[in-house]
């Protein structure tokens, strides 16, 4: 099957969409698809206009344009992503959608004019414009269109289906368990409460610095819990950068947390692994969080997953089976404080994901998407 992948952002730059299109095309190419991604992020090189790179046996059509700020659009995107198409014939082409996708769109749009059969997958929540959106729909017709929706988890799709008022399939995230499951097998478990109860509770927490992810708020969730628990109990450490670095910085300070909270950067996939190797318990503060492809590592490393309720997270965490689901921030800092009194109940937690792996390996992912693309050529005929 010729399959062309449709997506604002892609690799050199990071964060979910872009791991997960890139993950999931290497993963069709290397089973003998002809893979295709077009996007409007330049290359690394600065690549642009159309230029073809070849990565993991995919063709990646850089068809952005240097733009301020580094923005993933181009005003000829519409005119470079028809050639490109016409050129690709594809079987099936796959939408990568956020809540501002316009290189997206525009590829969904352009893929439809066409008749060509379109999969279009929501990688986020729509909370706060499901109503622009659905007027949107209804003014274009796109709840009109043949096209086979899908979004990441069960919460998302909910909010999609209620935009176009289709049916809306789940096609999750993926995730190669075999490189993020523990290297070696599970300790005995007076060894592993014993690690428990060693020295502070070992927190981690993976994620973009940006204000949905909520790291500030969870710098305060951590403070009140520490403040209950008393000096020792807690240490943190924040994995990831973005733009509000320096207000996690001032609310370290002004909690007196310097001693408790370890900001790490950005680190790459096989430096997150070594930090999850020693951490206990990962943190998920975001409220909006469609899947949560961090929580989904950091579980499938053994550590015990505390999220919020009403996440895409809670499709693989079960409260008290292999993490704690809480409803606020307040619910957050309880859970910490759980944790750090209750060494047996992590243990427990632990134990379930480095022995129950979840069924969300990349060759269950492509056959779900693989369906997907075959009713979105079912729709089209």
């Amino acid at each position: 099957m010729r399959i062309a992948h449709v997506t604002d952002t892609f690799l050199p730059r990071t964060g979910g969409i872009e791991s997960q299109v890139s993950d999931l095309a290497a993963r069709q190419a290397a089973q003998g698809h002809d893979v295709h991604v077009l996007t409007a992020t330049l290359g690394a090189g600065g690549e642009r206009g159309g230029v073809v790179d070849v990565e993991r046996g995919v063709a990646v059509h850089r068809l952005g344009a240097r733009m301020p700020f580094e923005l993933p659009v181009n005003p000829a995107e519409s005119r470079l992503i028809a050639a490109t198409l016409r050129a690709v014939r594809p079987d099936v082409v796959h939408v990568h959608a956020g809540v501002l996708s316009p290189f997206a769109f525009d590829g969904a749009r352009v893929a439809s004019a066409a008749r060509l059969p379109v999969a279009i997958t929501w990688h986020c929540m729509l909370d706060g414009v499901i109503g622009a959106l659905r007027l949107g729909a209804r003014l274009t017709r796109w709840d009109r269109r043949a096209v086979a929706f899908s979004a990441v988890s069960d919460v998302a799709a909910e909010r999609v289906a209620s935009v176009f008022g289709a049916h809306v399939a789940v096609l999750p995230n993926g995730l190669d368990l075999a490189a993020w499951a523990p290297a070696t097998s599970p300790a005995p478990a007076d060894d592993a409460a014993d690690r428990a109860t060693a020295g502070p509770l070992r927190l981690v927490a993976t994620m973009r610095l940006a204000p949905r992810k909520r790291a500030v708020p969870l710098v305060d969730a951590v403070a009140a819990a520490a403040a209950r628990l008393g000096p020792g109990a807690l240490s943190l450490e924040i994995i990831g950068s973005g733009p509000v670095l320096s207000r996690v910085e001032v609310a370290i300070a002004r909690h007196g947390l310097g001693d408790v909270v370890r900001l790490r950067g950005r680190l790459e996939r096989a430096q997150v692994r070594v930090a999850y190797a020693t951490a206990n318990v990962f943190l998920a503060p975001a409220e909006l969080e469609s899947f949560g492809i961090a929580a989904l590592e950091a579980r499938v490393a053994g550590l015990a997953v505390v999220a919020r309720s009403g996440t895409g997270i809670t499709s693989f965490v079960r409260d008290g089976t292999n993490g704690l689901i809480v409803d606020d921030d307040a619910g957050l800092a309880d859970a910490i404080v759980r944790c750090a009194t209750e060494p047996e109940l992590v243990r427990s937690m632990q134990e379930h994901n480095r022995t129950v792996l979840p069924d969300l390996g990349w060759d269950t992912v492509a056959a779900r998407a693989a369906a997907e693309y075959a009713r979105a050529q079912q729709l089209r005929r």
